[in-house]
């Protein structure tokens, strides 16, 4: 070639990869692939290229920087939540329904990609509201206004907000926290690592050990929830406590 490049330095930074044009909706779901399979570690702007067959540089047209990468998957995680809460006709004509509905349906996006949900936190603390992706704000707008429709006051709406976004990815993490400690033991104090806790400084926890190891899957979540809006409808005299 006259430019002394050949055909593939030529094509360096095309998005055109082995699947063919990229899109953002391609880019995000091999990213989310790739954090399942390999962990968040695994990422990179280099390693996603690769998986899509195009070089890193490509990729800066759908993410520009790796921030910005770890936002879109929080976007991917949130569409995914979307999905299934249009799957499962996305109309609820009480409140609470609508809350657990949402709970349930966040859970099992959450348990199916475990890789993706520290950054549920350190994204959603990194980036201003108006700057999170739309899928997320749009969860916001759906919660709010369940909780408008409920008639709490604009505090109490805050209030409850909080308290059900912090009990929902709270659970969450206690429930994907590894406990295991070897896999390849058949005995439960010995899978579990109970050896290598102190039972003169920490006989409670070694005790629990085996309960805290189990899931409360979703009747935890759900009994949980329950008793979080209980403590805001007692009395309240509203209508949200009918």
């Amino acid at each position: 070639m006259a430019n002394g490049r050949g055909p593939r330095e030529a094509r360096r930074a095309s998005d055109r990869g082995r699947y063919g044009r990229l899109n953002r909706e391609r880019v995000l779901a091999t990213a989310l692939e790739l954090v399942d399979r390999e962990g968040l570690s695994a990422l990179s702007m280099r390693r996603l290229g690769t998986e899509l067959g195009v070089e890193a540089m490509a990729l800066y047209r759908y993410a520009a920087s790796k921030d910005s990468l770890l936002d879109g998957l929080v976007e991917a995680l949130y569409l995914e939540l979307e999905e299934r809460l249009a799957a499962d006709g996305d109309k609820d004509s009480d409140w609470r329904a609508g809350l657990h509905r949402i709970a349930r349906a966040t859970y099992a996006v959450c348990l199916t990609h475990p890789q993706a949900v520290p950054l549920l936190a350190t994204r959603l603390l990194a980036v201003p509201l108006a700057r999170r992706p739309a899928a997320v704000l749009r969860d916001h707008e759906r919660v709010l206004t369940l909780l408008r429709r409920a008639g709490f006051d604009e505090p109490t709406v805050a209030d409850v907000f909080r308290a059900f976004t912090a009990w929902l990815l709270g659970y969450v993490s206690v429930e994907l926290r590894p406990m295991v400690d070897n896999p390849e033991e058949t005995d439960p104090a010995f899978r579990l690592g109970l050896h290598r806790l102190s039972a003169k400084e920490l006989p409670t926890l070694r005790e629990t050990a085996a309960a805290l190891a189990e899931q409360g899957g979703p009747e935890g979540l759900a009994a949980g929830l329950d008793a979080l809006l209980d403590s805001f409808t007692r009395g309240s005299g509203s209508a949200a406590s009918g």
